[in-house]
């Protein structure tokens, strides 16, 4: 039965999703076990976001499996995902531009707070507390852990790419996950910008004890964190294993034909 391996996170079989008559992903099988810095790479067009997409909720495919800490999540909606631990990045970033980071970070911790409908409504009681309690936690820690204390009044569509994307890291955070999903999380970003990155996934990894599962185009990157690496082209797995075994991959050669190695 699967789940009963208490270290396996997130299990993948056989999924597979088309959209009419485009294969997108073609009976995937993966397994994310705890505490993996798990990255996932390819060309352009692999299937890598939609990978992302079905096991957040936003896709449905159409066979296969999703199993999440035990459970099979295929039909389970997206913020009750959230609501197991499951937090999320997007590759385009998607947050509230007219609003502060403290406000879009707050967002995130929004499915972590119980309460009565009345209490929550009139902010009052047990609702006001938790919600209080909450966004204490939320500045003390996310914002001073991502380092966007300095900022926290500002207006997010303001900041420049790469403060935009801690943001999104931020917001993920503030859902306190067992698994991070991050789709490119250094697309657009200054060298710089990329090495602070690099170190926050680390201080998430170490410090809060996160898997990650993680899109990136760095191949770089990917060597210096990753302990496991799947590699996706047209939709299929054609490789999976340390950064130095897929390396070695024909196939995976063949796929990034005129990328050099790092």
């Amino acid at each position: 039965m699967a789940g009963l391996n208490k270290d396996v996170v997130l299990e993948i079989k056989r999924l597979s999703l088309a959209f009419g008559g485009v294969q997108a992903l073609n009976k995937i099988d993966l397994t994310i076990e705890k505490g993996d810095i798990f990255g996932i790479i390819g060309p352009n067009g692999a299937g890598k976001t939609s990978l992302l997409n079905c096991i957040s909720g936003v896709y449905h495919p159409q066979q296969g499996d999703i199993i999440y800490k035990g459970r099979r999540i295929n039909h389970v909606i997206p913020h009750k995902r959230a609501e197991m631990g499951l937090g999320r990045t997007f590759q385009h970033v998607e947050l509230f531009r007219g609003m502060t980071v403290l406000e879009n970070i707050k967002l995130g911790r929004h499915q972590r707070i119980p309460g009565a409908f009345f209490s929550s409504l009139f902010r009052f009681g047990k609702g006001l507390r938790t919600e209080m309690r909450c966004r204490l936690e939320v500045e003390e820690k996310v914002m001073d852990f991502l380092d966007l204390s300095a900022v926290r009044w500002k207006p997010v569509g303001l900041l420049p790419q790469g403060l935009q994307k801690r943001v999104d890291l931020g917001r993920a955070l503030a859902l306190e996950p067992d698994l991070l999903l991050l789709d490119e999380p250094m697309a657009g970003m200054s060298v710089e910008e990329k090495e602070d990155m690099a170190s926050f996934m680390m201080d998430v990894h170490r410090d809060l004890g996160t898997t990650i599962l993680w899109i990136e185009h760095d191949l770089k990157t990917v060597r210096d964190l990753s302990n496991k690496v799947c590699v996706l082209n047209f939709g299929m797995k054609i490789s999976e294993g340390s950064f130095k075994e897929i390396r070695e991959n024909p196939q995976v050669k063949e796929a990034y034909l005129g990328v050099e190695e790092p």
